[in-house]
């Protein structure tokens, strides 16, 4: 079956992964950085491998979307 979704992402697209970290499980480096949030956002590659840490679920769509990356939502 050759059935083509419009809203699905592109093969070509890399696929990352985001979900909600609480600051309390981060290094306390990256603790004192968080400014105050108790939950962020992590983008990751399937691997496993984070590549960004942001502020909000919004911003993290939108960091890997200007990065020709396809997000989905983790739980």
């Amino acid at each position: 079956m050759d059935v083509k979704y419009p809203n699905l992402p592109e093969a070509q697209h890399a696929i990352v992964y985001v979900r909600p970290v609480l600051v309390a499980d981060l290094p306390a480096a990256l603790q004192e950085q968080a400014e105050g949030f108790e939950t962020i956002y992590a983008v990751h590659r399937p691997n496993g491998e984070r590549l960004a840490l942001v502020a909000d679920r919004k911003l993290a769509f939108a960091l890997a979307r200007q990065h020709d990356m396809a997000p989905v939502s983790v739980h």
